[in-house]
């Protein structure tokens, strides 16, 4: 029970049904340590609002603190992935790690059948176990940062939000008289509260915050930045260049604290290999001419057609149409159908894409013009 409405509603809705409902709020961080306000925390507010929903639902509820393994899990590997010029979600090391692993062991030590949370997605009974669903709500879809939960996980939880749209969701909480019927969504990363990642990675991995070059993929060098930790591939504004023409980051090189840069064509990735590759689907994964499938590569994009090949040494992707700015770090998650309802068969992180076959830059001299090399 983050304190928010969904978490709320859930909690509401399995009293109302009947179950013996126990309300778990995990502290994972010091909010003043990331907004530099002092005696500003997560056990604040939102751990009070989580509180007075369990005493209005009437059942027992417990603040667990979990900072250090929330540091060690989320944040410390959130930093390490953009010290390594990699673009990370920590809600789904989230997810995998402190949510799904360490809270549903607690679940299973107070004696609980199921661990039940407030995520938009859908989860059903198929084939003996339990299977994993876009929701209704479309626009509230969660699915992509659920792909790295297990067979295991999915079978102990359970999903109540997933047939409802966040309206119907607030309806609810002002049936059962909750006072968090109209408080307003967290929009940003919980740890960086005021967008600033930037920060938190400089202040945890010094080295990410080392000045390098600004190095066109022609060779050219073209200005300095203040650390790659500051830039994403396929970032255009904030460059601190100017040139004739648009220029987008096409690569980190954390070895040499390089940003590359190049116009938006050298963007296109038509095939990704994944790491931690977790596959949920009933069929096995791997078969002998690759499996169609639908792909996801931000959580703001639709599923595009896509073809999956996986073997005991790799899992790749090849997507029908090209992906502009595809980054090591994020998630390709896999669907067998599209729109609402559709089922999550997977996914994995981005180990690397084709268009980092476009190799270094070519060499320059000491006047930024190009004198040799050959770009592929």
């Amino acid at each position: 029970m983050s304190g928010g409405v969904d978490s709320s509603v859930v909690a509401g809705l399995l009293s109302e049904a009947g179950y013996d409902v126990v309300g778990v709020t995990l502290q994972l961080y010091d909010h003043g340590v990331a907004t530099h306000r002092k005696g500003a925390c997560c056990a604040g507010q939102d751990v009070q609002d989580a509180r007075t929903v369990a005493e209005t639902l009437q059942i027992p509820h417990y603040v667990l603190n979990y900072e250090d393994r929330f540091r060690e899990a989320v944040i410390d590997r959130f930093a390490d992935s953009y010290a390594a010029g990699e673009t990370p979600v920590p809600c789904i090391a989230c997810n995998q790690t402190v949510k799904f692993a360490d809270l549903l062991a607690t679940a299973r030590d107070l004696g609980a059948a199921a661990l039940a949370t407030g995520h938009y997605v859908a989860s059903r009974p198929s084939g003996g176990h339990r299977a994993l669903y876009r929701p209704v709500d479309a626009d509230r879809d969660q699915s992509y940062f659920l792909f790295a939960t297990t067979q295991a996980q999915l079978d102990y939880l359970r999903f109540p939000l997933g047939d409802m749209t966040k309206a119907e969701v607030r309806n609810a909480a002002r049936r059962l008289g909750l006072t968090v019927a109209d408080k307003h969504d967290s929009q940003d990363i919980c740890f960086v509260p005021q967008g600033r990642y930037s920060d938190i990675v400089r202040r945890l991995r010094p080295d990410a915050a080392e000045p390098g070059d600004i190095v066109h993929l022609d060779g050219r060098v073209l200005g300095r930045h203040d650390g790659i930790a500051n830039f994403t591939v396929g970032q255009r504004r904030g460059l601190g260049i100017a040139t004739g023409d648009p220029l987008y980051v096409v690569r980190l090189d954390p070895a040499t604290h390089r940003v590359v840069v190049g116009p938006r064509t050298s963007l296109a990735t038509h095939r990704l290999w994944l790491r931690d590759f977790n596959w949920i689907g009933d069929e096995p994964a791997a078969t002998a001419d690759g499996r169609d499938v639908l792909a996801r590569v931000r959580s703001t994009r639709p599923p595009a057609p896509a073809r999956l090949s996986v073997s005991a040494a790799e899992a790749s992707v090849e997507l029908v149409d090209d992906e502009a700015g595809v980054a090591p770090g994020q998630a390709c998650v896999l669907y067998e159908d599209d729109g609402p309802g559709a089922r999550v068969l997977g996914g994995g992180f981005v180990e690397r894409t084709d268009n980092a076959a476009i190799g270094e830059p070519a060499e320059a001299d000491t006047d930024g013009r190009r004198f040799a090399g050959a770009v592929a």
